[in-house]
């Protein structure tokens, strides 16, 4: 006996979908994931539901729109990272809309819902929410409403979301930083920079803890120190209060620094040279991201790369692959490589 009143929109709400989910659903649409398209199909047979004509065109037509929330791009990783995104997205004549975040958790659940107001076909979320070690519980209930209806894919962590990850291998890009200094005579190794409160920075720093014990470093809490940020001034602002302990409790310099970026790396460059040492002979630095500052600042840096254009556009070819319903990996890791350059180019005796 069929069960009167029952729409589209309460059909919706029981299975914790979209209604254009369940329309796609009713018309038949690949792009539907398995779990989500058998809860809907219970509940359909449940109430017995006969669907009228404006339930069934309520599917989605696509609009070739993806949306990209980014913690902000005059963050060079981020700017480029967006570009390689939407360099990818027209090869597959896909369009982006980019919001900014600026790293504030209320406005990225505004620039969200702004993103499923505009009916973008997937969202992307590069930075902010998506790299806090610790989950916002409230966001996560707040994005898992949009993953029900459209793809969302991440960069970060956001535990407990029904996300699509595309994550760079934070622990193999402190790997290969660590190898190249330790096979170049290096044991006093020092960490700058950063947000012990962001998941790649923890991991890298978890990560180096764990190695250093392995290659008998000395480690010393002196040789660990953040400014909180990810800038040149954060950088020599960092390198500028580290050896100011050193020099107030009579500890050596370390031979190597391993910056948490590239811009941070700039600012700890600038303070050992206006310490009086030389770079890479007294003191190496290396770091991560390998953008443009890392290739024109003397000397040059060694640094981690991500391969931009694969990284833009794994993340776009897992969004479109998500939007067709088919089986994509949940997690993929960028694989980094190391550019040795004059910064750390040198073997200690």
């Amino acid at each position: 006996m069929a069960v009167k009143n029952v729409t589209i929109y309460d059909i919706a709400a029981e299975a914790g979908v979209s209604p254009a989910t369940v329309s796609r659903v009713l018309t038949g649409s690949a792009n539907v994931r398995q779990d989500k398209k058998s809860r809907i199909e219970e509940l359909i047979q449940k109430y017995n539901f006969k669907p009228s004509a404006v339930a069934r065109s309520l599917t989605d037509t696509r609009r070739k729109l993806i949306g990209i929330i980014a913690a902000d791009v005059r963050n060079v990783f981020y700017a480029d990272l967006y570009v390689a995104c939407e360099i990818a997205a027209d090869q597959l004549g896909y369009t982006i809309l980019l919001l900014n975040s600026f790293g504030i958790r209320e406005m990225e659940k505004k620039q969200l819902d702004k993103l499923v107001e505009q009916r973008v076909d997937a969202v992307i979320h590069l930075g902010g929410a998506a790299d806090d070690v610790v989950t916002n519980q409230d966001y996560a209930d707040h994005l898992n409403k949009v993953t029900g209806s459209i793809p969302v894919i991440t960069t970060g962590k956001l535990d407990g979301t029904d996300c699509y990850r595309v994550q760079i291998d934070a622990v193999k890009a402190l790997d290969l930083l660590l190898e190249h200094l330790v096979t170049n005579g290096n044991h006093r190794i020092a960490l700058a920079g950063g947000r012990y409160d962001v998941v790649s920075t923890r991991v890298k720093y978890d990560r180096f803890m764990e190695k250093a014990k392995e290659y008998h470093l000395d480690v010393r809490p002196e040789y660990t120190d953040n400014w909180g940020s990810y800038n040149i001034f954060a950088g020599q602002q960092t390198m500028d209060r580290m050896f100011g302990q050193l020099q107030k409790k009579n500890i050596p310099v370390p031979e190597a620094v391993i910056a948490i970026n590239d811009q941070t790396a700039a600012g700890v460059i600038r303070s050992i040279e206006s310490h009086g040492y030389r770079i890479p002979e007294d003191i190496s630095v290396v770091s991560y991201d390998n953008v443009d500052i890392a290739k024109v600042i003397e000397p040059n840096i060694t640094s981690v790369d991500y391969d931009f254009d694969h990284f833009g556009k794994t993340i776009i070819e897992t969004a479109v692959a998500a939007m067709d319903g088919k089986q994509t990996d949940r997690q993929q890791y960028i694989e980094p490589t190391l550019v040795i350059r004059r910064s750390s180019d040198y073997r200690r005796s």
